[in-house]
């Protein structure tokens, strides 16, 4: 029987989210497909199933950034073929914040502000908790809900935040973003005793 890659989306890909998703890939144990970065990003569907396949570690971050594309844009076209696969689960989404005139929405299970709190709000660029109750303006996050994402968590701009989900600081934000994902979707459970050593970045 084919194992499924267990797969976390991230809805972004500048330069500073592919410093921040690296870093909580590196210290988590899992794999950053840095390739995936990009703003907007530019590999498709199957190119990034591709690069998934490749890769002998779980979980796997992987980025997307309609970089303020109206509705689906070249990231969620990815989104919906690497989603739909057979042999990939999607554990979980980290929807980021954005504050672009075409920005869309998603709901939220839960928003992480910029001082590392859990929030039953929203959450904006800034990581400053929004308004509304259980969803999150974004760039790209249109089709997450159409998804079946188990759990999809709010966050603001990452490896950003006034600086404090900055590399430097070790992007503690988005680690924690990624953490949550593992612990409510069981994937420590489910690899007990699995030896996840190796962190090298595609």
């Amino acid at each position: 029987m084919v194992l499924k890659r267990k797969v976390i989306f991230i809805t972004d890909g500048d330069e500073a989210a592919r410093k921040a998703v690296e870093c909580a890939a590196a210290d988590l144990g899992g794999r950053c497909i840095s390739r995936s970065a990009g703003n907007p990003s530019t590999l498709n569907g199957e190119q990034l199933l591709s690069y998934i396949f490749e890769t002998s570690v779980d979980p796997v971050l992987v980025m997307f950034d309609d970089c303020g594309y109206r509705e689906l844009g070249p990231g969620e076209k990815a989104m919906q073929v690497v989603a739909k696969h057979p042999n990939i689960e999607v554990i979980g989404a980290i929807a980021v914040a954005s504050s672009t005139h075409c920005s869309e929405w998603t709901d939220v299970n839960v928003s992480i502000d910029r001082f590392g709190d859990l929030t039953e709000f929203g959450v904006d660029k800034e990581g400053l908790p929004d308004l509304e109750k259980g969803r999150i303006n974004g760039d790209t996050v249109y089709v997450l809900d159409q998804l079946n994402i188990p759990i999809i968590i709010g966050i603001g701009d990452i490896g950003k935040m006034a600086g404090r989900d900055s590399v430097e600081k070790g992007a503690p934000i988005t680690k924690k973003a990624v953490e949550i994902i593992l612990e409510r979707s069981g994937y420590h459970e489910s690899n007990k005793g699995k030896a996840n050593t190796d962190i090298t970045r595609n």
